[in-house]
């Protein structure tokens, strides 16, 4: 908002003046990105060719960086193939792109978080792959291929692609709804635990957010990936989700790189809310200042976000956000009032 920001390209450093940080190229990736040193200098090499030698590196450790990049490679490769099916095929525009469109999501929004279709066929990203001379092998590693006795076939097939980012923007796993009724078939899949992904050390949609996040000193956490976009449509950026997954210590670390402060969003509902009372303690366990919101029954952040519109979805959140202690009382005493039991409790 000020001009504090300088850059001395000849010194090869910068200086914020607003907030008192300065350094050189690495220690500035260090501060916006939240990463290590060797995180920054990695990257900083990759990004522009250069060698990064390291003192006597075993040989097994050069194969695994090698095997990591041709994971990389294969994940940005599938991440692109899902996105031209949404938007080039017919079958991906009736199905998949009309979804997201009835969510509401727009199309720098679709674009902005790589959403996806998978064909509702059994090899279509295998074979696409074998036709541009992709290893099959690391179609398998990075969990887009199931091998089961002589038989192989695409893990995601008619649903739409939720692709999984790391803290860099690189994709390490996918997430995928079912759009048909089949009560055979969960209606959200997941990657598999991989080499590279972790699923109890990310965040959906942290490298998004992970930048509003520092400047606001606050991140929203919600359940889901649709959660998290539909607050991007509403004009809220700094909201992660755990992903279906219960929140994990990793989970509230990575939230501590970037804020000490904490608002859950809560489903209206008794499962959900319990769930996220977990999630409370935990958070605060992990040193994090913590403040919830709750829902009306039946509503959820993206229906309600939907519901209500942008301004007015913001000004519920600043209005209803509690403290801990208050929010965790009021539940309880909502609770203890057709019982005596849970009342004294």
């Amino acid at each position: 908002k000020t001009p504090s920001f300088m850059v001395s390209p000849s010194k090869e450093i910068f200086k914020c003046f607003s907030s008192g940080k300065g350094g050189d190229a690495i220690s500035f990736l260090q501060e916006v990105d939240g990463l290590s040193y060797v995180e920054a200098l990695r990257y900083l090499a990759q990004k522009y060719g250069i060698t990064v030698e390291e003192d006597e590196m075993p040989e097994n450790f050069v194969e695994e960086q090698n095997q990591r990049e041709s994971l990389f490679i294969i994940l940005n490769f599938a991440k692109d193939y899902y996105k031209g099916n949404l938007h080039d095929s017919d079958e991906g525009k009736s199905i998949g792109l009309s979804y997201f469109k009835e969510r509401g999501f727009s199309a720098d929004t679709i674009d902005n978080f790589d959403l996806g279709y998978a064909f509702d066929r059994w090899d279509g990203l295998i074979q696409y792959a074998k036709e541009h001379g992709h290893n099959e092998d690391f179609l398998e590693k990075a969990g887009l291929k199931i091998v089961n006795e002589d038989k192989q076939y695409d893990r995601f097939r008619g649903r739409v692609i939720f692709p999984i980012h790391n803290i860099t923007g690189k994709v390490i796993a996918f997430g995928a709804r079912i759009l048909k009724n089949d009560k055979n078939q969960p209606k959200y899949i997941n990657s598999p635990e991989t080499e590279l992904y972790h699923k109890s050390n990310i965040l959906y949609g942290i490298f998004q957010a992970k930048n509003t996040i520092r400047n606001e000193d606050n991140c929203f956490l919600v359940e889901g990936y649709t959660d998290v976009i539909s607050l991007h449509q509403a004009g809220i950026i700094n909201v992660v989700a755990s992903s279906g997954t219960s929140l994990t210590e990793d989970q509230i670390k990575l939230i501590k790189r970037f804020t000490d402060n904490v608002t859950v969003l809560f489903d209206g509902d008794n499962a959900g809310m319990k769930a996220s009372m977990r999630g409370i303690d935990m958070i605060l366990q992990g040193g994090l200042n913590v403040k919830a919101v709750a829902f009306p029954e039946g509503e959820d952040p993206d229906s309600y976000a939907k519901k209500l519109g942008s301004e007015a979805f913001k000004e519920y959140l600043a209005r209803n956000a509690k403290d801990f202690m208050s929010f965790k009382a009021s539940v309880f005493v909502e609770e203890g009032k057709k019982d005596p039991l849970k009342k004294a409790e």
